[in-house]
Order: C-alpha cells, then structure tokens, then sequence
C-alpha cells in the first residue's frame, strides 16, 4: 500500500506564482527531469520563464474555476511561491485544499501567515527568508561551509575540520565520544566525498559532513 505521506518524485507538480521563489523552485525541478506547469498571472513573468519551465500559463490561480480548468485536481504535488500578498497565498491554498490535492507546500511570510496556511490544511509550510537567516547565522563563524537544521534540533553541516583532529583517524580523535556529534562523511581536495570509517585520517585541507544536534555541532566547529 503507498505510503501517502510521500510523493511520487516523477509525478508532475504544479508550482503557482513565479516570483523569486516559484521560479527558483519551478527550475530546479524542471533541471531534475521534472514535469512542471506553473501558474502566474503577470504575463511579463510568464514571457520570461516561458523557455525554461516545462509548462507555463497565465492565469489567476484564486480563480478556482480557473485552476479547475487547468486540471490542478489531478496533480498530487503544489507548491505555491505567492507570498507578497498574504490574502492571495491563504486564496489560492484554500482553492488547492479544495481541490483534494494531497501535497501542498506554501511559501509563507510571517509566523500568523503560516498558522493560518496550516489551519486550513496546507501540509508543509515553508520560510524561505527565515531559514536563510539562521543558516547564514550558523555561517558567519567561519568553519561551517553549508547547515540544514531540521525540526527537531538536529542538524548536518558541511565544515573544515578543528586542527585538533587533523592528522588523525576517527578513531583516535574520538569525536563522538568528546564532542556529542558524528563525522559522516569526509572530502579530500580532488577526490569524492566517502563515508567516514574509523580508520579515516583527517587531512588539513579535508572537509567534513557532520551530524548532530545544533548546540553540540556548534561547540564542535568553533573549536580552533
């Protein structure tokens, strides 16, 4: 039996609104062989994303007959990218949600926008500018070259190794034991990233995957 909390990753997905946002989101899964028909209502953004998104149309999607007629029913992904105007965004999900469509994620802007987007049944709500904010936050020290927290404190970073377990393995630097955290992956200049093993010996010019919870991954990487 499916599991219908997942999507099917070759199913096609309607992405509505090509700000910043919608647009980045439309590309992307158009480059990963995805089958996209985005919705915007200003054709001078249709015009632009016309040759580069799979399938673009100018239409107002809280128009629900509008989205009817497209047949936005029969997809079982959404993702709507509308978020300047709140009453828009909270429109055009409440039309979704009618519509049964299964997964909807939405772009929201405030902490309200996104209780209200939940309330009435958007199941994945999204803060692009909030997330960017703390991850640049987790950024500036220095150390950390990538970080994706996840809701329940625990995060994985991208990061050059503290000097103190340069020159060693895993095993003898004993990171989980001292700091809380684990070194998943480890990348030497020209080569691909392997999974970490014990005998793995950090290099000076390494770069680590790391996991663990966000405070422990934080004391691991502003060590000298």
């Amino acid at each position: 039996m499916a599991d219908k909390r997942r999507t099917d990753p070759h199913a096609p997905v309607l992405v509505i609104g090509l700000g910043r946002f919608g647009a980045a989101t439309a590309e992307e899964l158009t480059m990963q062989g995805r089958e996209v028909l985005a919705i915007e209502k200003d054709p001078t953004l249709v015009q632009k994303w016309s040759s580069l998104v799979t399938h673009v149309v100018e239409a107002d999607a809280t128009d629900p007959e509008a989205l009817r007629q497209l047949g936005a029913q029969d997809f079982s992904a959404a993702v709507v990218g509308v978020g300047t105007s709140i009453e828009s965004s909270v429109l055009i999900t409440v039309n979704l949600v009618d519509l049964e469509v299964p997964h909807i994620w939405v772009k929201a802007i405030t902490a309200p926008h996104g209780k209200i987007l939940r309330r009435i049944g958007a199941n994945h709500i999204i803060f692009p500018e909030h997330d960017a904010g703390v991850r640049a936050a987790h950024l500036v020290n220095g150390r950390m070259l990538d970080f994706i927290e996840f809701d329940d404190d625990f995060a994985i970073v991208k990061m050059h190794p503290p000097t103190e377990v340069v020159g060693f393995t895993l095993t003898e630097s004993d990171v989980r034991a001292k700091y809380g955290v684990t070194v998943v992956g480890v990348k030497t200049p020209g080569e691909d990233f392997t999974y970490a093993q014990k005998d793995t010996k950090v290099g000076p010019r390494d770069t680590l995957i790391v996991s663990g919870h966000t405070d422990l991954i934080e004391r691991f990487a502003a060590r000298p």
